[in-house]
This record gives C-alpha cells, structure tokens and sequence, in this order.
C-alpha cells in the first residue's frame, strides 16, 4: 500500500513535532507500507521571508520571491529526513527541482503541469521514506515557481494522482472538517465525511482546511482524501465523491477576510464591455468571485466584482491601463473592508427557502448585505468585515442549532 502524508506548518513547528511527524510516518512504514511524506515549511517561516523579502525590497520581483520562499520547505524536509533517520529509519529529502515536479511560470501562483515519478520510484525501491517539499515547483526555465499559499495541499494530491497512491492523508492542527471554525465557534460539528463539491466551495471561500486546488485536484483524478489532526489519532474527515449526508441542509459556514470589492462606475453600456473587463483580468490569472451589475442609464452602467485583497493592485493597474480605451469609464471605487459569509451544502439543492434564512440570521443581528452570489450548493454575501466572526456564528447557530 503506498500512502501520502502531508504535513501543515504547525505539525512541524518545532524539534518536539517534527519528531511527533517522523514517528507517525515509521508507524506506517513498519506495517509494510511504501510512505512519501509532503511538507510545508515550520510554522511561521513563509511569513518571515516574506517579511525580510519586503524590508529590503518592498515590491520584489515575483521569480525572486518564489527563489525565496522554497527555502522554508527545504529546510522542513532535510530536518525531517534527519529525525527519521535518527529513529533508524531510512529516509531521503528531494525538492521540486530533484524530483521533478513541472509547473507554469505563474510565480506566486504557478499551477502544476505534470509530475515526473522515476526518482521517487527508485527511492521508494530502496526502502526509503520519501520526503519531499510541498509548495514548489519548476517551470520550463528551470526556475522555482510556487503554488500559492496552502500549495501543499495541492503537491500532496498531484503526487497522490501521480503515484496512484492507496491513501491521501491531509494532516492539519484540527482533528478534520468542521461546520464552521472551531476556533471562534465553539458548537461547531466535526464532520465525518463531505463531498468534494462541497469542500471545493468551502476551501475557496476561507475555511482554510485545504487548499481550494487541492480539492479540485482530487475530484477531476479520483483522490480521496482524509482530513485528520497530527497532534492526534482521531479518524478525521474524508472527502469524497458521494456522502451518506443528504439529511444535511447545510455542510459548513465559511467566512473569508482576504477580500475586496472593486466597483467599475459609469462603465459605457456598449456590447462586450463587461467581456472584455473580465477578460484582461484573466489575462493577469486574477480570480473574480462576486459579479453585480447595474442596469444601464443613460448609456453606461457600474459593475463590482470582488478578488482577493492582494489581487486589488494588479487589478487596478489592469483597469487603468484600458480606462481610455476598451474599458473607458467614470472612476473606479475600491473597498477592502469587507468580508465574504457563505454556507455551503448539497441538501440546499432540493430545500427551498435556505437564502431567506440565512439573510433572517444577518438580520437579527443587524448586519447589512453588500453583495450576493449564488450557485446550486452555496450563497455566499459580502459584509463589513468588522462584522465577520459574529455573522459566522450566527448563520451556524440558525442553521446548525436546527439541525442538532
């Protein structure tokens, strides 16, 4: 049986969880089976290069920054080798370059392209366990690109595809899925099992138990991944196709702060505008969630969109760049206060009514609806983002409170 273990930065934080990770990959080992452990780098270590990256240089150059920030996860995976075989396990580290993983040269946000397996292969022959960095990848230059923060994820399932491997396993610092956040909703429910589609939506919307990608991954090559906790044995969470929860109306409740609202006003109200707005956009691989159009007046029209907070100034700069011409407009707003709610569940297909009781729970506590988006699983609102945690709790309480 050939298992992929994939570690988050809190599980190898420090010597004592690093040890904690090397004695439950040998646990597998010794029962026969062939391991390749994935890693992220020690606990803060992104955030800190990234920090020294911008004391030097406040805007750094994305192929540089990406040179950078695959120092975190080659250092989490040499230290791991180290205390495997410390434990008298034979171990071996290789990073993206090593192994090779392929990817595209989108630095910061690079997609993978395909996975070469003979090294790990051989490795894997000689009775290794395999340790390799999560994150990275190398584009047709040869150049490091990585895949965007929570990428791990995704490097564990594209190797589990790769590998056909019997098992994905996701370890986090939760024991699996919840219903909301644990952390700052105290009834939240742990869930035994969620469908991929259901944890596809509730990944891009900030519930930050894996990565958006990774789940999409999963779905399209048939991975099935468990979500489970390194500092426990607890069963966790899979995440599969089909799930026996169809009596569930809703899955989870998920908010996201790393959002902001960029407003196109006075737009000319000509055929393929807003086509071609949205195509420069995805010409600069920026993501749009929320779409809201007005309709026309007097020949032009406003349009908001919502991307991620550190996608508004390449948005902007590609806005302004076409102001004079395809997209010629009045002025353009930006607002990055704001935050997206959203509840996630198959069973709101066939139930009608979901939206007026989630927009009731907003309304109780006095909480204004900026923008809606809706799809067959999912209604997602924007907010202020002062009001975030608090609208959390209260669509978990009127949704899960009566489903208990």
């Amino acid at each position: 049986m050939l298992i992929v273990k994939k570690f988050g930065g809190t599980s190898v934080a420090n010597k004592e969880r690093i040890l904690n990770v090397a004695k439950r990959c040998i646990e597998d080992y010794k029962k026969g089976h062939e391991v390749v452990v994935v890693l992220s780098a020690m606990g803060k270590k992104t955030d800190e290069l990234i920090e020294q990256a911008r004391d030097i240089n406040p805007n750094p150059q994305k192929r540089e920054l990406d040179m950078l920030l695959t120092v975190g996860e080659q250092t989490s995976v040499a230290l791991m080798a180290m205390a495997i075989d410390s434990l008298g396990v034979p171990a071996v580290s290789l990073n993206a370059f090593q192994v090779a993983m392929h990817t595209t040269s989108a630095y910061g946000n690079a997609r993978l392209k395909r996975i070469d397996t003979e090294r790990i292969r051989n490795e894997l022959d000689a009775k290794r366990i395999v340790i390799i960095t999560g994150f990275q990848g190398i584009d047709k230059q040869d150049n490091y690109a990585t895949l965007g923060r929570g990428g791990s994820d995704t490097t564990a399932v594209a190797l589990a595809a790769a590998l056909k491997a019997d098992s994905c396993e996701i370890y986090t610092d939760v024991d699996g899925v919840y219903t909301a956040d644990p952390r700052f909703v105290k009834n939240a429910r742990k869930l035994n099992e969620i469908t991929y589609d259901e944890m596809l939506d509730l990944a891009s919307l900030g519930a930050g138990v894996l990565h958006n990608r990774s789940v999409e991954m999963a779905k399209k090559y048939g991975v099935q991944l468990v979500v489970r906790s390194s500092l426990n044995t607890s069963e966790g969470t899979v995440v599969k196709e089909e799930t026996r929860m169809e009596e569930m109306l809703v899955s989870g409740v998920a908010g996201d702060k790393n959002t902001a609202r960029i407003s196109v006003i006075g737009l000319q109200d000509n055929p393929g505008v807003t086509f071609k707005l949205f195509q420069h956009l995805a010409n600069h691989n920026i993501n749009v969630d929320i779409i809201l159009q007005s309709v026309a007046r007097e020949g032009t029209k406003d349009v908001s969109f919502t991307v991620a907070e550190d996608a508004v100034e390449d948005a902007l700069e590609v806005i302004k760049r076409h102001k004079n011409t395809s997209l010629a407009c009045d002025y353009i707003e930006v607002e990055t206060a704001v935050a997206k709610v959203s509840v996630v569940g198959a069973g709101m297909m066939s139930n009608p009514g979901v939206a007026a009781k989630m927009f009731e729970a907003l309304y109780d506590i006095g909480v204004t609806i900026k923008m809606i988006a809706t799809s067959e699983i999912r209604i997602t609102v924007l907010i202020d983002e002062a009001y975030t945690e608090q609208a959390i709790k209260a669509v978990h309480d009127k949704f899960m409170l009566g489903e208990a």
